[in-house]
């Protein structure tokens, strides 16, 4: 016999459907929290509280399979930020029925009009708020279940002292309720604000506002994607941390190197690359006013007085440069292929040359473009060419969901490199 986990809203029993309310009135032992079982007063079943000590209430809901009939209730959508999720999976997912209820963050975002397809949404009982900071400082649209610890004010503060200024903010209390209220303004309004225990908290970026990074312990190379400033709504376009450290690695950087970073956005690439190259120079080519910008922004951020910020368009812009010992050529869509024949023409003897695409199609014509080049070379005696290396890279980083550890996939990207022949270089 399986036991229903039923969701249940502000109405509680009158808002269930029949079935739900037949299991629940039928039940001899009901489990739930104090604030979801206090909305069904209509109850004669044994009432068991589910609080913080979630194994001892998976030891209880075993101490009833096939002795008792059970049901187990939560608000909303039991397996949306609840204690159903772990049960199910302590337990044993075939042990349950889950008839959900209208998730109160899918109120929230309802009574606001905002569409929640794309935000970062998440329990702050399950993570610290530290732990969330830099998504949410990322992020165009966030949903928190907030805390009596991380209250609206207190979240609004924590923000605004790292310099994350730019949402718009809706404070969504006892949705359903007769009490129901929402409060929208600015973080700074929030700050001193009182709310109902029972709320949600939707912020929404402002338009026109980049990221701001935070201050952080900055890594050689390799660093997180967060902590670079990005352009909205490009941000996600950046060369992601682990490909950015591979590449930097296939690029061979030595210190005295002259660098080019064509296509360079953010300008993670050519920030990294200046420690490596160092006292060397790292130009950092990009045509975009609003990336150039950020660019310089992310140099300064990072202390780095030998990146090269250059503004125009490639290649147009190479002409005025000192001849580089290895290139990275970012971008997208055509104009990378395009590029290439470019870079590598401006690439002294025994230099490098790494690209970075995201799509077949794109890597068929990277490839076929640096196969022709290489091979031009060998066709005309030039010894040394060791062809095109192509790497796929596959990542997938570890997310921590309650008591288990499971992991998001990356998109796969693919790294290409050719080293420019030398007439005197032997393999």
């Amino acid at each position: 016999m399986k036991i229903p986990v039923i969701g249940v809203g502000p109405d509680g029993l009158a808002g269930l459907t029949a079935r739900a309310r037949d299991l629940l009135l039928g039940a001899e032992v009901v489990f739930g929290s104090d604030p979801t079982l206090r909305l069904l007063p209509e109850l004669t079943a044994e009432r068991v509280r589910v609080g913080d000590d979630l194994p001892e209430a998976v030891e209880r809901v075993r101490a009833t399979l096939g002795k008792r009939r059970a049901a187990l209730v939560a608000t909303g959508d039991p397996l949306f930020y609840g204690t159903a999720r772990y049960l199910c999976e302590k337990v044993g997912a075939e042990h349950f029925e889950v008839l959900p209820h209208v998730s109160s963050m899918q109120l929230a975002f309802a009574r606001v009009k905002e569409s929640w397809e794309d935000a970062y949404l998440t329990d702050l009982a399950a993570k610290p708020l530290a732990d969330v900071l830099d998504r949410v400082r990322t992020a165009e649209t966030v949903g928190l279940f907030t805390t009596d610890q991380y209250h609206p004010g207190r979240v609004a503060a924590e923000l605004l002292g790292r310099g994350i200024d730019y949402f718009t903010a809706w404070v969504c209390e006892n949705l359903g309720g007769k009490d129901e209220r929402i409060t929208r303004g600015d973080l700074a309004d929030l700050r001193e604000m009182r709310f109902d225990p029972l709320n949600i908290l939707i912020l929404k970026r402002k338009p026109g506002v980049p990221d701001r990074p935070r201050p952080a312990a900055l890594r050689r190379f390799g660093n997180p994607d967060e902590v670079f400033a990005q352009t909205r709504p490009k941000t996600g376009l950046i060369t992601q941390a682990e490909v950015r450290a591979v590449a930097l690695g296939q690029l061979d950087l030595h210190p005295g190197d002259v660098f080019w970073d064509v296509g360079a956005g953010s300008g993670s690439v050519a920030i990294e690359a200046a420690g490596l190259v160092a006292p060397g120079p790292s130009y950092a080519i990009e045509q975009d006013p609003a990336d150039y910008h950020l660019i310089v922004a992310n140099a300064g951020q990072f202390g780095v007085g030998n990146v090269r910020p250059v503004f125009g368009s490639a290649p147009g812009v190479f002409a005025g440069l000192p001849v580089p010992d290895a290139v990275f050529v970012g971008g997208n869509g055509g104009e990378v292929a395009r590029l290439l024949e470019a870079c590598w023409d401006a690439l002294r003897p025994g230099g490098r040359l790494v690209t970075n695409v995201g799509t077949l199609e794109m890597l068929t014509a990277t490839y076929a473009v640096l196969k022709r080049l290489a091979g031009a070379q060998r066709a005309a005696g030039v010894e040394g060419s060791a062809g095109v290396e192509v790497l796929m890279v596959n990542l997938s980083r570890g997310v921590e969901q309650l008591e288990s550890l499971r992991f998001e996939a990356v998109n796969p990207t693919f790294l290409l490199r050719a080293r420019k022949p030398a007439p005197d270089w032997v393999v």
